[in-house]
């Protein structure tokens, strides 16, 4: 979609649907299992399961949710690839933050200049 999309725009792409199932250890976080499927809700086998990772760190503002997808073909290769996952995602969050920060030190404002566009109007 583009960054001139309206709600009138929106539409389930039926050809991309997932179930999710989530799995979750009550600690350290939760891996998400998104199961491919067609339009009737059965399990479309034409697909790979994805696993996707879920944490939270706590930040000055709160609590900083955490997500990046993980490799592997079953639910023992995500569980093993987590951690290393999880700290990948949050040293690019940080990369990314420092980045926002220099952009924001290095403008310079203008009186009457127009905020950043709305993704959806």
């Amino acid at each position: 979609m583009s960054n001139q999309a309206t709600l009138k725009d929106i539409k389930i792409n039926t050809g991309n649907l997932y179930r999710e199932e989530s799995i979750t250890d009550l600690q350290s976080g939760t891996i998400k299992q998104m199961i491919p499927v067609s339009v009737d809700g059965s399990r479309d086998l034409g697909r790979n399961i994805l696993f996707i990772g879920v944490t939270q760190i706590m930040s000055a503002g709160g609590p900083l949710p955490i997500q990046c997808e993980l490799p592997g073909t079953t639910l023992a290769e995500a569980i093993a690839a987590f951690p290393a996952e999880i700290n990948k995602a949050v040293d690019q969050l940080i990369e990314e933050a420092k980045r926002m920060q220099r952009e924001a030190a290095s403008r310079i404002v203008v009186p009457g200049q127009q905020k950043a566009g709305k993704i959806i109007t």
